[in-house]
């Protein structure tokens, strides 16, 4: 059993068991059985599956809200009234466009031949999310792929696995086939037999470098397909011509708003030293007091760590 531990107050709060590094290949073989029907499913009955769990989630929103701040320690707000009806929306959107899945152009390129482009499903893809929107990432992972008719084993991160469980519980009330969706939890071991199994024909992940690089190692040896978002502090560079008062908002809020407390992000750069760039970034940032998670109007949380 992994424990869970609250980052906004650094007590633990649950257990989740890890999956067993065997059992891994068990939910593969599952997956791949259910992609075997799914990928002959017309656009119109994927679409239906992903319009459905967009509802489930909207009428599930309290609950996974619950978890998701019990998790990740972010503000209840931030989640409930963003992140989650952002991602019901992303999954109506997936939903439309399992409808839009067509050949890029057909032509002659040689006499008595006629060329076709179509796109078929890749099969059973597997993916690693990280710990900073769990509930979000997964439905990016998750919703495209199986718009185009594949199926999915994802791996969450071990902090925070209880939304992505979720669901992958949700699909199955959506009318998905049994073992479409699939969730393992654990650490690097489940992840790298994830990566290494030979019935994954495809791995996605978002995490670091350093993840991204073992991944691709062990990928390579059975060829799969790999899409990597690797990590990074995302920059902000100021011009002459910048708002000043926007940037230092704008920074602020992109740094602090999921942030605990004692996070420290470094100044933006700017292209002239003797504006009071670094300044102006200070302030605003006391503008952004910690709170407990769940108060009313807490914009970003308190941390034990």
């Amino acid at each position: 059993m992994r424990e869970l531990i609250n980052p906004a107050t650094g007590l633990p709060f649950a257990e989740v068991p890890d999956t067993p590094v065997e059992e891994v290949a068990k939910a593969v073989s599952a997956a791949r059985a259910a992609y075997e029907e799914w990928s002959q499913a017309t656009p119109g009955e994927r679409a239906r599956v992903l319009l459905r769990l967009a509802d489930l989630v909207e009428a599930e929103a309290e609950e996974l809200t619950r978890l998701e701040v019990e998790e990740t320690g972010k503000p209840a707000a931030v989640f409930r009234d963003g992140e989650l009806p952002f991602a019901a929306d992303n999954l109506r959107f997936f939903a439309g466009a399992a409808r839009s899945l067509e050949g890029t152009g057909a032509g002659v390129f040689s006499a008595g031949y006629t060329s076709v482009l179509l796109r078929r499903p890749v099969g059973v893809v597997g993916s690693i999310a990280p710990w900073n929107f769990p509930f979000v990432m997964a439905v990016w992972k998750v919703g495209p792929a199986v718009a185009a008719g594949n199926a999915v084993v994802i791996k969450p991160a071990p902090q925070t696995p209880r939304t992505t469980l979720r669901l992958a519980e949700l699909f199955g009330a959506a009318g998905a086939p049994d073992g479409l969706v699939q969730a393992v939890t654990g650490g690097a071991e489940v992840g790298q037999a994830l990566v290494t199994d030979p019935g994954v024909d495809m791995v996605s992940v978002t995490g670091s470098t350093e993840t991204g690089r073992a991944v691709m190692t062990g990928a390579a040896a059975t060829l799969k397909r790999v899409h990597l978002e690797l990590g990074g502090k995302a920059p902000a560079l100021v011009f002459e011509d910048a708002d000043l008062a926007e940037m230092a908002r704008g920074v602020a809020m992109g740094g602090r708003r999921t942030t605990p407390a004692r996070t420290a992000p470094r100044p933006p750069a700017s292209t002239s030293p003797g504006r009071s760039t670094a300044t102006r970034w200070r302030r605003s940032r006391r503008r952004w007091p910690a709170s407990p998670p769940a108060t009313p109007g807490t914009r970003r949380r308190t941390s034990a760590r």
